[in-house]
């Protein structure tokens, strides 16, 4: 009985706590936080890591500056035309705010080789950093605002992949779907937006940018690499729209209809958490929300500081298992000929995504960079996976194929036990001569645990340029990069272009 009473007790408390919380809606407490937060808030360490990832998203935009997809876009809003808000980076193109904002975002997206974390739900900050420049242009706001707005994208865009459990992406959900919620703070903020504004701007965007799944399941296409930055683009929009007096939907997470209650595991009346047990890609588990993890501690630490940096352009998911892969072939000095048979063990979500059946003949750039039978297959041929890896060429490699058919994966449900925490691989390589030898790895460089180096960074930067520039000028944006704030935001797009 005393059992019982006390269960009630701790539930009633629990229900009056939320609530009490609940009572400012969580889009007010989003704003709020981001009104008031300020350059001078923030540490020396964490100013310099947005700075890494600018340079980071700037090398992989000038990687991106020759791929169809984005001068498919790029050719679209030339020939619309209108006023010159913002600089096309690299190009020298003025544009409107709002559109350039998609072109930027693309083409650092393009390659699928800018930022990562993964947690409940996977992202990729960095493609909201050209709506930082674009408003930051719109605006002519000086480069230490634009910092701080860059702060907010990675602070929100992470705490919103531990937001629901399991992720969106369980529910068979795309990761844009949580960015849409950020970035019209990112703008925002730079438009100088009141809070009452700001809410306005999430309640805009939050009403209309859900992406479902299908961008990164199977066969992929050109969207798989423009869902999310076009949500990018639909919160600066909406940004722009609150500035002007539009109203959007204050309880856009909590309310009736709203994100909570439409994704399940909430009680829309009540407010208050409904864990549902419910049926998602890896199986039937309880769907509720962490609002804590999205709301609490705000400011207390800063979110970017557990981001990770991709070492391979290639999915997240992809790099634990070619890095051990690589360090068989390498270390062994052994060659694709050699190789009868690749053993790929990995946890069951990464299995689901890598070795769907349509990645063992993939047809597309996206498609290739997202299967890991087809990586493997690059890597054990050349020794290495860069963005030549996924070229045309590359693509109709006969001798890919005389390998690829020879990986096989299995998942595995201790490694899915581990999993965000780490991101483990086991790689066993046995040769045609019958020797075998393994590699296990728990997560790939890049990771926060495993950081890029000044070193690696800018040798990934220098050969994402290319030959766009020379030596002297690939240093000459490196420190600008790195020493930008007392810079206008203008200038600063200015001095990116080739």
């Amino acid at each position: 009985e005393f059992r019982r009473v006390l269960f009630r007790s701790l539930k009633s408390f629990n229900h009056k706590f939320i609530m009490k919380q609940m009572k400012k809606s969580i889009a007010r407490q989003i704003a709020e936080f981001s009104d008031q937060l300020k350059y001078e808030d923030l540490p020396e360490e964490v100013i310099n890591e947005v700075k890494r990832y600018m340079y980071d998203s700037v090398g992989c935009a000038y990687g991106g500056y020759h791929t169809k997809d984005l001068n498919i876009i790029r050719d679209i809003y030339k020939e619309m035309g209108g006023k010159g808000e913002a600089t096309v980076l690299g190009f020298g193109d003025k544009l409107p705010a709002v559109n350039t904002t998609l072109i930027n975002s693309l083409m650092v997206r393009a390659l699928d080789f800018n930022d990562i974390y993964w947690k409940d739900d996977p992202s990729h900050p960095s493609d909201i950093i050209p709506a930082a420049w674009a408003v930051g242009e719109l605006v002519n706001a000086n480069m230490k605002d634009v910092i701080v707005a860059i702060v907010l994208a990675y602070e929100f865009e992470q705490r919103l992949c531990l937001f629901a459990k399991p992720g969106i992406r369980e529910r068979k959900w795309h990761h844009a779907t949580l960015t849409q919620f950020v970035s019209p703070v990112v703008a925002g903020k730079l438009l100088g937006l009141s809070v009452d504004e700001m809410v306005n701007a999430i309640g805009i965007s939050g009403c209309h940018n859900h992406t479902i799944g299908c961008p990164t399941a199977g066969k992929l296409t050109m969207m798989k690499n423009t869902v999310d930055p076009m949500a990018v683009q639909s919160g600066v929009f909406a940004a722009l729209m609150a500035k002007k007096g539009y109203s959007g939907t204050e309880r856009v997470f909590e309310g009736k209809e709203g994100f909570m209650d439409a994704f399940i595991g909430w009680d829309a009346k009540t407010e208050s958490m409904k864990p549902t047990d419910m049926e998602g890609r890896d199986g039937i588990s309880s769907w509720a929300w962490d609002i804590e993890a999205l709301v609490g501690g705000l400011g207390e630490s800063y979110k970017i500081m557990e981001c990770g940096m991709k070492a391979f352009p290639t999915e997240a998911l992809t790099h634990t298992h070619l890095s051990c892969l690589l360090k068989a072939m390498i270390s062994n000095d052994l060659e694709y000929s050699d190789i009868k048979e690749v053993k790929v063990t990995c946890f069951a979500q990464a299995y689901d995504i890598l070795f769907d059946p349509t990645k063992y003949r993939p047809e597309s750039r996206e498609t290739a960079d997202h299967s890991l039978p087809y990586c493997m297959a690059a890597a054990m041929v050349d020794k290495k996976i860069t963005t030549e890896s996924f070229s045309d060429e590359k693509l109709n490699d006969p001798r890919i194929f005389e390998v690829i058919d020879k990986i096989k994966g299995e998942p595995s449900q201790e490694f899915e036990k581990m999993f965000p925490a780490k991101q483990p691989s086991r790689v066993v390589v046995t040769t045609n001569d019958g020797r075998t030898f393994e590699e296990y790895l728990e997560y790939p460089k890049g990771d926060p645990r495993e950081p890029m180096s000044m070193e690696d960074l800018e040798n990934k930067f220098n050969s994402l340029a290319g030959d766009k520039f020379d030596a002297t000028t690939k240093t000459q944006i490196k420190e600008t990069i790195f020493n930008c704030e007392e810079m206008s935001a203008r200038k600063f797009m200015e001095s990116l272009n080739v």
